[in-house]
């Protein structure tokens, strides 16, 4: 066995920004930095899963009819299907630990044995961190990773151990989950990690990849993983960790930016011809992993929305999306053919199934009616419906408050729908999602709804809703 240390990996580079290490990792907090007994932690940031439905609930009484309409949705609309319950939820708020547990490089090693996993037992110790790249059977290099007091690491994935601190489960193409423990989940047990600066601004990094109960990233001998020109090493994980950070911020002005690859050590890079290739895409040296408020993170299967404090300043509170939901109540909206009224449901009662007094849309059109069992159009599918007003042919379904106030950019009121899944949110918000493409598979795009992750269809994936007021 061949040991080689290598000091210099420690000092300060693009490529080795600081790494996270464990939650429960044997380091020491720095004096002075430590959140005295009930001071309000410092929050980092909010990390948001998009949206996921599940088929269930109750068929109303007009959906038991011959014609029917689509069945109601528990969805990561607000909360998790089954509930937020510990580290398993649907958002998760980032703050400043108790103790700092951050990681970074320190030494690399030149292994060459063909007991490469005994040889690396040896050379780190028990609760020692360290990213192990497998060359070949006979060569491996083991970089050790020491504590760093000026950091906190969060890990996300698919492992319910207790190193990891956001619980991520698949969401299934066009807005279904997973059935059961027997479906194949692409999402990593240890997909990726987050570091934050325990000081001001608090700038929080992203990296590929997390570190198991062992302390230990392993990259096999089939991962994507090669030598840098100062001679460190970086690589990938099998599927990916993608991140895009929108132009112009997450604001009424925000556009879709370009999806991007990270690495194991943070670099970025241009995307693989396809998510499992072990060719690499090229360095993009005048981007970085710090994330920024709507930076979208994909790990292959989910989704998720950074939002920074700040930017959550500017969206729109609870209080505020319950205020528009009786506003838009108060104005009386009608059918324009069965002249009923109609009104949203507050979000207390859950979503079941549609109410009777539930406003459905015509998703071609945008006009909105009560829900009614004419107008079917069985050649065109079992939900095409004729709009009795414009006699445009399309999806017709209940509208649905969007409820997780961090997927919107502006407190706008809610005047669009997503087609064809009817969640009603503003037209800042609206055009802003159908507008980007969430990775979908080894290679394709997709817009969806944020809230519940339905891919949109029709020709700008949202509609402007058309209410007629009250005759009187």
């Amino acid at each position: 066995m061949v040991l080689e240390g290598n000091p210099e990996v420690g000092a300060p580079r693009t490529s080795d920004l600081q790494h996270p290490g464990n939650k429960g990792s044997c380091v020491l907090s720095s004096p002075g930095e430590d959140a005295q007994p009930g001071e309000e932690p410092i929050k980092y940031g909010e990390l948001i899963v998009l949206g996921c439905c599940e088929e269930g609930g109750e068929e109303t009484e007009a959906q038991r009819g011959e014609v029917t309409g689509p069945r109601a949705h528990s969805c990561y609309n607000g909360c998790l299907a089954s509930g937020d319950k510990g580290r398993r939820r649907s958002r998760l708020a980032l703050s400043r630990r108790p103790h700092a547990n951050g990681v970074k490089p320190d030494v690399m090693h030149h292994i060459s044995t063909p007991l490469i996993s005994k040889a690396s037992d040896q050379t780190c110790l028990p609760c020692q961190h360290s990213i192990s790249y497998t060359l070949s059977r006979s060569h491996s290099v083991i970089v050790e990773y020491t504590h760093d007091s000026d950091t906190d690491m969060f890990q996300i994935g698919r492992s319910t151990e207790n190193m990891i601190d956001f619980v991520v489960t698949d969401t299934s193409p066009g807005g279904g989950a997973a059935d059961g423990p027997s479906a194949q989940s692409t999402i990593s047990r240890y997909a990726c990690r987050i570091l934050c600066d325990r000081r001001p601004p608090y700038t929080a990094r992203i990296y590929a990849a997390g570190f198991d109960a062992s302390s230990n990233i392993f990259l096999g001998e089939r991962a994507a993983k090669w030598r840098t020109p100062d001679g460190l090493m970086d690589g990938l994980t099998t599927n990916g960790v993608l991140v895009m950070h929108p132009a112009g911020g997450f604001s009424e002005d925000s556009a879709p930016g370009v999806w991007r690859e990270i690495s194991v050590c943070g670099n970025v890079y241009t995307l693989r011809d396809s998510r499992s290739a072990q060719q690499r895409g090229k360095l993009v040296e005048n981007e970085s992993n710090v994330l920024q408020d709507g930076s979208l993170i994909d790990l292959c299967g989910a989704t998720l929305l950074w939002r920074t404090p700040a930017g959550l300043l500017r969206a729109p509170t609870l209080k505020q999306l319950e205020a528009q939901r009786q506003e838009a109540n108060a104005a009386r909206p009608q059918c324009p053919v069965g002249l009923s009224t109609l009104a949203f449901p507050s979000p207390a009662r859950g979503r079941t199934a549609p109410d009777k007094q539930q406003p459905w849309v015509y998703v071609r059109c945008g006009h909105v009616h009560g829900y009614h069992g004419w107008g079917c159009r069985r050649e065109r599918g079992p939900q095409e419906r004729e709009c009795p007003l414009c006699r445009l042919v399309g999806p017709y379904v209940p509208l649905w408050l969007g409820q997780e106030a961090g997927l919107c950019l502006d407190p706008g009121p809610p005047s669009h729908a997503f087609a064809p899944c009817g969640h009603v949110c503003s037209e800042k918000t609206a055009r802003y999602w159908a507008q980007t493409p969430l990775p979908h598979g080894t290679h394709a795009f997709h817009a969806a709804c944020p809230f519940c992750g339905a891919w949109l269809t029709g020709e700008h994936g949202c509609v402007r809703l058309i209410f007629q007021g009250p005759l009187d």
